[in-house]
């Protein structure tokens, strides 16, 4: 089990890429590929600047501390590490399922700037967070949070 135990799997076979166009691809079988690790340098974050953020920005659809319940979006606590679209008791959609993201600061990073453009077709409602030092706080309360 993952940090607040939620199963996950790593997508582990391979496949020959017909595209690569967004950060996930799609593979010559149509099997969708886990989206690799970005390239982000992240910047030092403030966990207590970050509570304050989750409180603002993120608390009326997740909760992040342990054993906190299902919102409108899954509880995020242990999220690092954990793989993208699979803790139990939340119906996340296919693309976050496909997506096989294992969390990392580097994919929260850009995930956070504009969520339906890193994970095209997820159910997350959100526009993001465009900048820098608010999303590098944010990703350090929430890694602090396991």
């Amino acid at each position: 089990l993952a940090p607040g135990g939620c199963d996950f799997a790593v997508n582990t076979h391979t496949h020959t890429f017909a595209s690569v166009g967004s950060p996930s691809a799609t593979a010559s079988d149509g099997c969708k590929m886990p989206i690799p690790e970005p390239d982000a340098q992240v910047p030092e974050g403030d966990v207590k600047k970050g509570a304050k953020l989750f409180k603002a920005k993120c608390a009326n659809c997740h909760t992040c501390e342990k054993g906190g319940n299902t919102k409108l979006g899954p509880p995020l606590f242990g999220i690092m590490g954990r793989t993208s679209g699979t803790c139990d008791g939340f119906a996340y959609s296919e693309a976050n399922k496909s997506a096989a993201i294992v969390w990392s600061d580097k994919h929260m990073f850009e995930y956070l700037l504009n969520p339906k453009r890193y994970i095209p077709g997820t159910k997350m409602v959100f526009a993001g967070i465009k900048k820098e030092g608010e999303r590098a706080d944010l990703i350090a309360y929430m890694a602090a949070q396991s």
